[in-house]
């Protein structure tokens, strides 16, 4: 599903022309046709409007670095630590002195109801770019002028440092580049090439076929990007072909391949045979199966999640330490997940 829809305005108003440089004018993204009560004003909206009049219109890697790591999440964060270094009392109290209207602790409290994804997750920002008729141009958020506390999305006047990560042969119209994930990447291809070891990644994601897979989800459920920043999650699927390409040759790789297939191949069907066959509590068996449905089911996770290995070349040809008694050359042992085990 598009996160992105297009759509046409007219010129910007006077007013809008005093803050925000006339080459962003002409045609903008929307982020849907919400209800204006709908887009609540949260202090980080306010914040990141102040910032965008202020300075011009920011990246999508920006918005979401912004709305991902806000002061009040820190500070959510610190109260957290203390709690635990002091053995994690069960009465906690939380108090702000002075608190106005309370958003900044409201804002807190919506931390402690979301870190166990906040320190699950490792927050990595991407860049929108769209293939126009003038080259690619990366996607940006700016004050929409034409309604109040709302943001929108902007295409950039020229050349961006975000279309250098764009292939010279993409097919896409849309692409998200992530820089962070490709240091990263590099930087575990260099360790694992140097000293040996492996990476595995696991995430939603797609092999370079998919477009705009930026979204927001709140209580669970999909949510504007755009609107009442801060009180949503932000995500974007893993483009495992653009990881492919990072990691430079240093390493090989292998995959990426759904959940169920990498499941299935690490022998998931024999293991809940077994559990299955040591349990004679029907609830626990029932939860087993609708565990098991859950992780391998095409409509739920099973087709959702993907699998991503990086392995030093000579692991995939035979290292030195792996020798048959009748080869003169190494034998490679199959790499477990990315390929089905063979149970004697």
């Amino acid at each position: 599903m598009s996160a992105l829809v297009r759509c046409r305005v007219g010129p910007l108003c006077a007013a809008a022309r005093t803050v925000i440089p006339s080459v962003w004018r002409g045609k903008y993204f929307s982020s849907g046709n919400e209800p204006a009560e709908n887009n609540t004003v949260t202090p980080m909206l306010r914040h990141l409007m102040y910032k965008i009049k202020s300075t011009g219109p920011i990246t999508v890697a920006e918005y979401m670095k912004e709305v991902l790591t806000n002061p009040a999440k820190l500070l959510g964060i610190w109260f957290i630590s203390e709690w635990m270094a002091t053995g994690k009392s069960v009465a906690f109290q939380l108090v702000e002195l002075g608190p106005g209207r309370g958003t900044l602790v409201g804002d807190i409290l919506r931390v402690f109801s979301q870190l166990g994804s906040v320190l699950k997750n490792c927050d990595i920002s991407i860049h929108l770019v769209e293939k126009t008729p003038q080259g690619w141009r990366e996607v940006f958020i700016d004050v929409d002028p034409q309604v109040s506390d709302k943001l929108r999305f902007v295409l950039a006047p020229g050349a961006t440092p975000a279309a250098a990560f764009i292939q010279h042969d993409e097919t896409r119209d849309h692409v998200e580049v992530c820089p962070d994930a490709g240091i990263i990447i590099q930087e575990l291809s260099q360790r694992i090439a140097l000293t040996g070891g492996a990476a595995l990644i696991a995430d939603y994601g797609h092999d370079g076929t998919k477009t705009d897979t930026f979204r927001g989800f709140c209580g669970h459920k999909l949510h504007d990007v755009l609107i009442a920043p801060g009180t949503a999650d932000l995500t974007a699927d893993v483009d495992f072909s653009y990881l492919r390409r990072m990691a430079q040759g240093k390493v090989a790789s292998l995959g990426p391949v759904k959940q169920h297939t990498f499941l299935k191949n690490m022998g998931i069907d024999v293991r809940l045979k077994v559990l299955l066959d040591k349990s004679d509590d029907p609830s626990m068996r029932q939860q087993l199966l609708h565990g098991y449905d859950m992780l391998m089911n095409p409509e739920k996770m099973g087709e959702r999640f993907n699998f991503f290995a990086l392995l030093p070349h000579q692991r995939l040809h035979g290292g030195k330490h792996q020798m048959n008694a009748c080869q003169s050359k190494p034998s490679a042992l199959p790499v477990a997940g990315f390929s089905e085990l063979v149970w004697q």
